[in-house]
């Protein structure tokens, strides 16, 4: 028995072995940078990145799996899942329900890859956010700034003031920068 691969898991080929350190292993500093940058926060990036390593390993292990076409955006989308994961598993936060938000199945592995990912997964932080609002404020950025209504129509529609529309947008955009904010999440410029 290798000490290095439980029982429980498949003993690597040494093509296998070949491959991973050639093609998987050479992203780990850029892996755990990336990781540092996305998600200030994580105290815990060598474990995410050592976490994507292993499960991309134990996917490239099984007999049926097929080598992605670009290992390094199949180990950045694992790993920004886990760090998600993670983030999630430490928030506490009261949600109610405003919208339904899938989880993104990735099978795609063309180069936009992690972008996808992380925009799929930046919406929904978006979404636990804007559950977060008060009622009133989130009917009035949801309006506004999903469905883009102007502040006249929104102001018609619940039957406010253009100016209070107006104080109930900035307030709820600073409120859901704030969580983004909290929970790691930041655009880049």
């Amino acid at each position: 028995m290798n000490p290095l691969f439980p029982v429980s898991e498949p003993t690597p080929s040494a093509e296998q072995t070949r491959w991973f350190v050639a093609e998987v292993h050479p992203h780990a500093s850029a892996l755990k940078s990336w990781l540092r940058a996305r998600f200030p926060r994580l105290p815990d990036v060598e474990d995410i990145a050592q976490l994507a390593f292993l499960r991309l390993w134990r996917r490239q292990s099984r007999p049926d799996s097929e080598r992605p076409k670009s290992p390094k955006a199949v180990l950045f989308a694992i790993a920004r899942n886990a760090a998600i994961d993670q983030v999630r598993h430490h928030a506490v936060t009261r949600t109610d329900p405003v919208a339904e938000t899938g989880l993104l199945h990735v099978l795609d592995e063309g180069p936009d890859l992690v972008e996808t990912v992380s925009a799929r997964q930046e919406l929904e932080f978006l979404a636990e956010a804007l559950r977060g609002l008060p009622t009133r404020c989130r009917q009035v950025v949801t309006l506004a700034k999903i469905y883009g209504l102007t502040e006249k129509q929104v102001a018609e529609k619940l039957g406010i003031s253009e100016n209070t529309v107006r104080t109930h947008v900035v307030r709820g955009m600073e409120r859901c920068t704030e969580y983004l904010r909290q929970h790691g999440v930041r655009r880049e410029a």
